[in-house]
């Protein structure tokens, strides 16, 4: 099956669509067409991918007008011909498809997206009950691919904006037990460009390939500074 790919090349304002057309295979992905595309079309095509398995999160990119990792994304499910395949809104473009992370890993840094415990190591590991985990274990599966933050127009309007990844970071490092860091993140969190810049637009939830809710962690992380701050 021919299928035709317009392609956003370029960057700044040389930025330009380009139309390839791809013998698509059964069980092809987008990704598996971008291969094609620039190993036996044109090797000058830019984008990022690695992992193949929807973990790495570096294939995130536009399709269709919705933010997607291309490694999962199947072309016999996109309706929409020719597929338009763009790099992700918010962020910088460097070339063609890939764009500047720097800004979106900046803010992750912002809420100390690692375990904070200066009590003595136990001999083995820090346990923690099931139950416990449970309050987390969703927030464990963001891969970082920016998909949720570039869709979120609070984000776009305001680059200082943490944006619902880091905030869902913030919340995986609040919320576990073994944690005792909330004070020195509350700073990064109780202020204008923070928890509440979120207005609960919900395109984080679309966005997010693992089917997570930024939003409802975002609202969690609202009410606990709230009740334990104010």
């Amino acid at each position: 099956m021919h299928i035709t790919f317009k392609i956003r090349r370029g960057a700044g304002k040389s930025q330009r669509y380009q139309c390839y057309k791809v013998d698509v295979r059964p069980g092809w992905t987008v990704l598996d067409a971008l291969h094609e595309i620039k190993w036996n079309q044109d090797g000058t095509l830019t984008f990022r991918r690695s992992c193949r398995h929807g973990i790495c999160g570096s294939c995130a990119m536009q399709i269709n007008g919705l933010n997607a990792l291309a490694c999962e994304t199947q072309i016999k499910d996109l309706k929409r011909k020719p597929i338009v395949v763009d790099p992700l809104p918010g962020f910088k473009v460097i070339k063609d498809l890939a764009v500047d992370m720097d800004p979106f890993f900046e803010l992750l840094e912002r809420v100390k997206p690692y375990l904070i415990n200066d009590a003595l190591p136990p001999a083995k590991e820090r346990i923690q009950s099931p139950e416990d985990f449970a309050k987390i274990s969703s927030a464990i599966n963001c891969i970082l691919c920016s998909a949720c933050t570039s869709s979120c127009p609070s984000y776009w309007a305001d680059k200082s904006y943490l944006g619902p990844a880091a905030l869902l970071k913030a919340y995986r490092y609040i919320f576990d037990t073994r944690d005792q860091g909330s004070e020195e993140r509350i700073n990064a969190l109780d202020n204008q460009h923070g928890l509440w810049r979120c207005h609960t637009i919900i395109n984080c939830v679309d966005a997010c390939p693992k089917d997570l809710a930024p939003t409802e962690a975002i609202s969690r992380l609202k009410n606990r500074i709230v009740s334990e701050k104010y």
